[in-house]
């Protein structure tokens, strides 16, 4: 299998609390708590290396809390490359209530400063300059902690670029927009995102698959678009797709989209046809909603969640698949 790097440049402790219904003011008891070394780039990790891969996550970790994850990063099989800054990493709460609804509370993150950058920088191109290290692709996934810039963001994806590695980025906000204009090989947004992208509503599925092929055409070689409970839709080299996972019972949506990018990059890197990785990578992400945390790759009903999932090419040359 390949080797990836996962950049995670604002990592969390997430906090999981279920409980019947949150009232605010008041004392609430919880049925259940988890704390878990998270942040959308480990998440990615975990899910590729559960499928094989030979994974190294970095970024910025807080030296003074770095414990849980440095545990987590070896029973998961990651290669632990993170730079330690002084201070905590944050703590981000997510409330999930009984009919569904979720809260999160997320942290601003650790400081980053310029040494700091720059550091992380040497540390990415002593691994770049190694061909015993140097990743098949690189995935840049999650939030920007204070100190680093959208701009910082999008100049760390043209100096990877450089080195022609493939970069998949998965954020949002003004550093999606930074990063798309950077073109890397593949973006992630969700449909809320590419509205904003798009600077328009995307009210049916035409309009979304019209914004969709737009950021194709900008430079964008892989655009994913995540659409919830809908699936998601794919514009790429191989033409315009859609799938749709069979309707599960939804536990938690936290790392469905984190599973689902790491499926799709799994399906490039080992060479999928186009209908197999949509229907691991749809397959997989309902699985994950199913309960809290990233899809289980061994989940003994995961072959038939993916021969439920319905393939639609969208293009030209329409097929379909049931």
């Amino acid at each position: 299998m390949a080797r990836v790097l996962t950049l995670t440049l604002n990592p969390a402790l997430d906090l999981a609390i279920r409980l019947p219904a949150l009232t605010l003011g008041a004392v609430n008891r919880t049925e259940a708590t988890h704390l878990e070394a998270a942040g959308k780039g480990v998440n990615v990790a975990r899910v590729l290396a559960a499928l094989g891969h030979e994974v190294a996550v970095s970024g910025f970790l807080g030296a003074d809390n770095d414990g849980a994850f440095g545990r987590a990063f070896a029973d998961w099989g990651l290669e632990d490359a993170f730079l330690r800054l002084p201070g905590d990493t944050r703590i981000n709460a997510k409330v999930a209530e009984a009919q569904g609804r979720i809260t999160d509370i997320n942290g601003p993150g650790l400081e980053v400063a310029r040494d700091d950058l720059a550091a992380l920088y040497a540390v990415l191109e002593a691994r770049l300059m190694d061909a015993a290290l140097c990743p098949d692709a690189v995935v840049i996934a999650g939030s920007l902690p204070p100190g680093v810039s959208p701009d910082d963001l999008a100049a760390l994806i043209g100096w990877l670029r450089g080195y022609d590695v493939p970069v998949w980025v998965d954020t949002s906000g003004a550093a999606l927009n930074a990063a798309i204009a950077a073109t890397p090989n593949a973006v992630k947004p969700n449909e809320t995102e590419l509205a904003e992208w798009a600077g328009e509503l995307l009210e049916d599925a035409a309009s979304r698959l019209a914004a969709a092929t737009r950021l194709h055409a900008s430079g964008i070689e892989h655009a994913l678009v995540s659409l919830g409970g809908e699936g998601m839709l794919w514009v790429g080299p191989e033409g315009s797709w859609q799938a749709t996972p069979p309707r599960v019972e939804v536990a938690s949506t936290v790392c469905a989209g984190d599973t689902l990018l790491a499926a799709m990059l799994h399906g490039q890197l080992a060479g999928l046809p186009a209908e197999d990785a949509l229907r691991l990578a749809s397959g997989l992400s309902a699985e994950a909603v199913r309960h809290v945390g990233v899809g289980d790759t061994h989940a003994p009903d995961l072959d038939q969640l993916q021969q439920c999932t319905r393939v639609r090419r969208l293009d030209d040359n329409a097929r379909e698949d049931s």
